[in-house]
């Protein structure tokens, strides 16, 4: 039974990976902030019996070491570093440096420090994937309306993280990489999203299950196609 540990996991997109994973037969690690208030998460646990809930807020560097203790030894065949705050869309003249470098705290360095924590974990897995949940607004190339910037720097420094992750882990066989999941109606993309988590967490699976170590460092969309940097 292949193991998956997913953050952000009681909401939106990492919910919907918690449960499309756990009904194909995946034992799941479902990282959230705070597990008590979690009635969905806790709901799907108590329905499928695959899933395991910890407590992990990927912006506490504690909190990662202590999860990285409890998983010890354990492989994770697949961790979805899913979890992430959307910024503040202040214009230029509204700039905070705190709510900044916040974003990129949880953004980035969250993250990166979970991969780096639980690398062992990965690469002692049978199918040693680590993938990020990035945006399309992290794509410099496709940046032609400007605004965004806390959320933008995040994300695009995440794909760029992940891409120097990609190759310190590519001699231990570990594939690394970011995916956009496209507009997707949640809590953080709004009601008038062309997508459903349901159908984009299809397209990101499908896009998992096809990765080769060819892959990785790469930047792809929900439906496979490859995103410009």
């Amino acid at each position: 039974m292949p193991t998956t540990l997913i953050t952000g996991a009681n909401r939106g997109l990492g919910l919907e990976f918690a449960r499309q994973y756990a009904h194909d037969g995946w034992q799941v690690l479902a990282g959230c902030r705070l597990p008590d208030q979690a009635s969905d998460l806790r709901a799907l646990a108590r329905e499928t019996g695959r899933i395991e809930i910890l407590e992990l807020d990927v912006g506490c560097t504690d909190q990662i070491a202590a999860v990285a203790r409890q998983l010890a030894g354990r492989p994770i065949d697949l961790l979805i570093n899913n979890a992430g705050v959307p910024g503040s869309p202040a214009r230029l003249g509204e700039l905070d440096d705190d709510e900044w470098l916040e974003t990129l705290r949880v953004n980035t360095l969250g993250p990166i420090r979970l991969a780096e924590a639980l690398r062992d974990n990965v690469a002692a897995s049978g199918h040693k994937r680590i993938v990020a949940i990035s945006s399309g607004l992290a794509s410099i190339a496709q940046n032609t309306s400007g605004g965004r910037y806390s959320y933008r720097t995040s994300k695009a420094a995440l794909n760029a993280a992940v891409r120097s992750l990609a190759m310190d882990l590519r001699g231990r066989g570990v594939i690394a990489v970011v995916l956009s999941p496209g507009w997707v109606r949640t809590r953080m993309g709004g009601a008038g999203a062309p997508l459903d988590p349901g159908q984009s967490v299809a397209g990101l699976r499908r896009v998992i299950a096809a990765l080769t170590l060819e892959d990785t460092g790469a930047f792809f969309s929900h439906d496979g196609t490859r995103v410009p940097w």
